[in-house]
């Protein structure tokens, strides 16, 4: 869903850039008290973990492939202001070094892509596993259900910005029912990928899932009238941090390296509906297309496999940099503020 430049006019980009601009201050005076001893190691992973899932088009329907937004995902393993945070590394890492998305238009797909997707994601799953049993599977539920709403639900913010500042003549009706109803498709894919991280994560450390702390109740054995005899309580030693975060990297570098060379060559739902509709029809060229990583091919490597593979692998590289580099800044503020506040006052 990364718009590009020229669909939306300048007076709106500018408005969504101010939105976007504003989001990230928010989110990076929020990120401060999510990114504790667990959330940190992970932010800059999970910011590369989607990076490298977005180049995995899906089929969708005839003609059409989808991929996957990441917010619902960021927000509920690191929380929703380093989710915020994240997918904004990753649309800056796509826009000036792929070509992916425009620059005009970044506060757009900062504002739809990881502002919208990320607030409703987060307040839905928020509202879902307050209501369902406290278990495991329900909050792998409620991940689910959250991705899945969370695609539409950008496409209809996309719609909003585009009857504001569309710079073509096309029906509102037609771009609204034409996004939400393919997107409702792609969200599916989204909501898929979403659980099954989710629920690895929970399988193999639940408290670092961070929608998730404090919702489990400790495992109990039960008689057969249903009275709780003891609680067991697990003696093994949880899985190392380390350990956890060389097997999201490796699988990251595979997917974007390796396993993006089968990604569906479709174009997404917003470039479909833009085509059928003439949305596009305005479009402009991206500032970076000539970059030496544009369309997600290293320039000069004639091997279109192995091209393909090094952007993939040099993506996660950057997103994986540029994210950490985020925390590593975040975190040294917040110790040299606790550092402040703890210190005695000087007359």
């Amino acid at each position: 869903m990364h718009v590009p430049d020229g669909f939306i006019d300048a007076p709106v980009s500018l408005a969504a850039g101010a939105v976007a601009a504003a989001a990230v201050a928010v989110c990076l005076r929020g990120a401060r008290r999510e990114l504790d001893e667990k959330t940190a190691p992970l932010a800059g992973l999970v910011a590369a973990f989607v990076f490298a899932v977005q180049m995995l088009n899906f089929p969708v329907a005839a003609g059409t492939s989808g991929h996957l937004l990441g917010g619902a995902l960021a927000a509920i393993l690191v929380g929703p202001y380093t989710g915020v945070l994240c997918i904004s590394v990753v649309l800056l890492m796509q826009g000036v070094l792929f070509a992916d998305g425009g620059l005009t238009a970044l506060g757009v797909n900062i504002t739809d892509m990881a502002v919208v997707t990320t607030v409703v994601a987060y307040a839905l799953f928020r509202l879902l596993v307050t209501a369902l049993p406290r278990r495991r599977p329900a909050v792998t539920a409620a991940a689910l259900t959250a991705a899945l709403v969370s695609v539409p639900a950008a496409a209809g913010a996309f719609t909003l910005l585009y009857a504001l500042g569309g710079t073509t003549d096309v029906p509102l009706g037609k771009v609204f029912t034409a996004m939400v109803g393919v997107h409702i498709l792609i969200g599916i894919g989204e909501a898929a990928i979403t659980a099954l991280t989710v629920s690895a994560v929970l399988a193999v450390r639940p408290d670092l899932v961070h929608g998730a702390r404090g919702l489990a109740k400790p495992l109990q054995l039960r008689a057969a009238d249903g009275t709780v005899i003891e609680p067991v309580v697990s003696t093994a030693a949880p899985r190392p941090l380390r350990r956890i975060r060389a097997v999201a990297l490796l699988a990251a570098l595979a997917l974007a390296g390796f396993v993006s060379h089968y990604a569906s060559t479709s174009p997404d739902g917003l470039e479909k509906v833009a085509h059928d509709k003439g949305i596009d029809s305005k479009a402009e060229d991206h500032a970076a297309k000539d970059s030496p990583l544009a369309d997600y091919q290293v320039r000069n490597v004639t091997d279109e496999w192995i091209a393909g593979g090094l952007a993939g692998v040099i993506g996660v590289g950057a997103t994986l940099a540029a994210g950490t580099g985020v925390v590593v800044v975040l975190r040294r503020r917040r110790a040299s503020a606790q550092a402040r506040a703890s210190s005695p006052g000087t007359v």
